[in-house]
């Protein structure tokens, strides 16, 4: 059995698919997170994958924000599955596992919002281990970040961290095994963060905390023994009260810069600067009696963190039912919700909340998102008062009629909006004929604005007038100024002015003839839009920096600034950025 962990930053983005990704993953268990996915996003080639049966958690906050899913091989079908840490998202309690502990420390309402944002997917498995069948939980989470500019975030997180605690110890004082898994979003020692001398009280730190009281502090099992002998003997609380065991550091205790997450917008991963915060928890017997190896893949990109694995030597046992969680019984997904006669045939108003009363949607859908699929037409067929908006037309007019009325009074389209800057015909001026005499050849054809071309030595009808001026748009129009959408005149209209325009030509001062298009402009916009300015080198290395914009709100938000090109690293490598840092100055 191989299990699989990755925050893939967005299930959306693979180009190949999420097939493709899972296929080289190679595992019976696929838990990912992040998925930046909702319910009404979600489609069918992500939701159903063949050879895979699929159970996801959504955000009900925000769109494209948070979101878990876990990805089982059919022969790895689990018994059961649920979404979320407290159990009030559960509406069928059918297939749900249960065990919540103690939840009392909680109010109602923070118990909702710790599973509004779609952080956790539980399900469960049965293995055969060392010839005894055993059930296997396995809770994947997606834990929050705190925010330093939010201290609401702060407790947040810190309560997520307790109610998955308290529901992975229930499940585990109910006689099942449990595995954790997923980003936690806190690296636990020094040797899984790339400089802690540069954070105050690095083990001080609550998330730490938490995960010291979360896990048990063994190398090969040994300290677990140890703490648990001396415990026995002098019936004291052992020195560490974990019950989970980091299977990453069971098999590689002593490993250091073996990180899972980097900051891609610096390009730390090319330098290798980051930290572990993607883990697999698991409780110590089942490390001791199954788990024979786990690791990172730092070689697998497509996102900002690595995928991790955990081997174990229990064979799955598949079973033979689908729980209710997974996407393949969800309505959208199941053939059950529309059909094409829904939109082709007048459907009775109250049909949909029978069928609702029937067949329920599952309780990860929000109100507004039953709305919509009860009624997807509701908010373009009806008003705000719910009756269907009726045509402006006479009811006593036949129905073959008021089409044929609603035709007549429709406006013409407009056409494209590059007729308003491409006339149909556009007289030829006097600068264009001199360019033409001397760039153009005889045997070559020349096209004019407008489309249409002419061979040199062929009679061009020409207008006399006072030269050529150019329109906002830089093309040269000749004697006449023509308005978007105007009919442009007849040549024997022109003809009958010839005498009138001639006389006020001679009488016109001469112009200096027209200039290329853009040539006068390009001079122009130069003066006033000067560009970037030109990137100093940095002192360490003497390549040319790299030009940033604060984002952050504050008093230098819109600034910019230069610093090195290389990527983000330790001070101690060479090969990495260096502190050259220089304000713009506006006035150059």
């Amino acid at each position: 059995m191989k299990i699989v962990s990755w925050n893939i930053n967005g299930i959306r983005t693979f180009k190949g698919g999420i097939k493709k990704a899972l296929e080289s993953l190679d595992a019976d268990i696929v838990c990912v997170q992040e998925t930046k996915v909702t319910r009404d996003l979600l489609d069918e080639k992500t939701a159903i994958v063949e050879g895979y049966n699929s159970y996801f958690s959504f955000s009900r906050g925000r769109s494209g924000y948070s979101g878990v899913a876990t990805y089982c091989k059919d022969s790895a079908t689990p018994f059961a599955a649920e979404e979320g840490l407290t159990g009030l998202l559960t509406t069928n309690h059918e297939g749900t596992i249960g065990c919540y502990g103690d939840p009392r420390e909680f109010s109602s309402e923070e118990l909702q919002l710790l599973d509004n944002e779609g952080r956790a997917v539980l399900t469960q498995h049965r293995v055969m281990c060392e010839d005894t069948p055993e059930t296997v939980t396995v809770i994947n989470v997606y834990c929050p970040r705190a925010d330093p500019e939010k201290p609401e975030r702060k407790h947040f997180k810190l309560q997520f961290y307790k109610l998955l605690q308290c529901r992975a110890e229930a499940i585990l004082e109910a006689g099942s095994r449990v595995i954790i898994l997923g980003d936690v979003n806190t690296s636990h020692r020094p040797i899984d963060h790339c400089d802690p001398d540069d954070i105050d009280d690095f083990e001080d730190h609550p998330g730490r905390k938490w995960l010291n009281s979360l896990l048990v502090d063994d190398s090969e099992g040994k300290d677990y023994e140890k703490n648990h002998e001396e415990s026995e003997n002098t019936s004291s609380k052992p020195l560490s009260s974990g019950k989970f065991v980091d299977t990453f550091r069971h098999f590689h205790p002593t490993r250091s810069k073996a990180f899972t997450c980097w900051n891609t917008m610096t390009g730390a991963r090319q330098t290798n600067y980051g930290t572990r915060i993607d883990y697999i928890f698991a409780d110590h017997p089942l490390v001791k009696m199954g788990f024979v190896a786990a690791d990172i893949m730092p070689e697998v990109e497509g996102s900002d963190h690595c995928p991790v694995w955990g081997k174990l030597c229990c064979p799955l046992l598949s079973s033979s039912k689908l729980p209710p969680l997974c996407t393949r019984n969800l309505p959208e997904f199941a053939g059950r919700q529309q059909k094409l006669s829904r939109f082709l045939v007048k459907m009775d108003q109250q049909q949909p909340a029978r069928e609702a009363c029937r067949d329920p949607l599952p309780g990860s859908q929000e109100t507004g998102e039953t709305r919509e699929n009860l009624n997807p037409l509701g908010s373009a067929g009806t008003s705000s008062t719910g009756k269907k908006r009726k045509l402006a037309v006479e009811s006593g007019v036949p129905k073959s009629k008021k089409i044929m009325t609603l035709k007549a009074v429709t406006p013409k389209p407009q056409g494209n909006l590059l007729a308003f800057f491409k006339p149909k015909s556009i007289p030829v001026s006097q600068c264009e004929r001199g360019e033409e005499r001397n760039e153009v050849t005889p045997s070559q054809p020349h096209t004019f604005k407008g489309g249409h071309s002419a061979v040199m030595g062929q009679d061009v009808p020409s207008l006399p007038g006072p030269p050529c001026t150019e329109d906002p748009q830089g093309v040269c129009m000749g004697d006449k100024v023509h308005v978007p959408g105007s009919n442009i005149q007849d040549a024997s209209v022109n003809s009958q002015n010839q005498g009138k325009d001639a006389a006020l030509a001679s009488e016109a001062t001469v112009d200096p003839p027209c200039p290329r298009k853009g040539a006068s402009l390009g001079g122009f916009w130069k003066t006033v839009l000067r560009g970037p300015p030109l990137p100093p080198p940095c002192k360490a290395h003497g390549e040319p920096c790299v030009l940033r914009t604060v984002k952050k709100a504050g008093p230098n938000m819109g600034k910019q600034f230069f610093v090195c090109n290389r990527p983000q690293g330790h001070a101690s490598n060479p090969e990495a950025r260096c502190n050259f840092f220089s304000w713009v100055d506006k006035g150059k």
